[in-house]
């Protein structure tokens, strides 16, 4: 199954100011997860932020809101998305969810888990652009997650698959802008 550009949005999990340093590769998480955001920005995707008690916590990294402008911004208590009962029409009207943020094993899980229960949703999970503390929990965090039936991605399948070919509209200027040069 392919993600299509009429049914996909994005869901960002977690990427809050009190949370990124402790994750594996903090750097290169927000710059990669920033790349998906600005790509999905870019292709119109309804995006939506989500942030585990921000009061404590922090918010979602500005970079990366900066990235989306429109974006929705919900908060939760549940380390799942779906039981705080948080997301948005804008998010749960499209058959595809692109899933990814933090931690891969915790919040990722358990809001990739209940969607997929729930039903009628496809979820991608972008692997590049998930973390936790460890590779260790990261891995199994992946593997639960493809073994519910998640697919797992990568954020240049998300690009190509979205815009299907070369002949589309915005491949010459995503392709140029996102694709050339050092990648995070």
């Amino acid at each position: 199954m392919l993600m299509e550009l009429e049914r996909a949005s994005l869901l960002v999990i977690d990427v809050q100011e009190k949370l990124v340093p402790a994750v594996f590769d903090a750097d290169g998480l927000v710059a990669r997860t920033r790349w998906l955001v600005e790509v999905a920005a870019e292709l119109g995707l309804a995006t939506v932020f989500s942030e585990q008690y921000p009061k404590g916590l922090g918010h979602t990294l500005p970079a990366l809101l900066d990235a989306a402008p429109g974006a929705t911004v919900v908060d939760k208590r549940h380390f799942s998305c779906v039981a705080a009962d948080c997301l948005p029409a804008s998010l749960l009207e499209r058959e595809q969810i692109i899933v990814c943020g933090m931690e891969t094993h915790v919040c990722v899980l358990q809001t990739v888990l209940e969607l997929r229960r729930a039903g009628k949703k496809d979820v991608f999970v972008v692997a590049d652009a998930v973390a936790s503390r460890s590779r260790e929990n990261h891995e199994l965090g992946l593997a639960r997650m493809r073994d519910a039936g998640a697919h797992i991605v990568s954020r240049e399948m998300v690009l190509f698959e979205l815009l299907r070919s070369s002949g589309h509209e915005r491949f010459r200027h995503l392709s140029q802008t996102y694709l050339t040069g050092e990648q995070p």
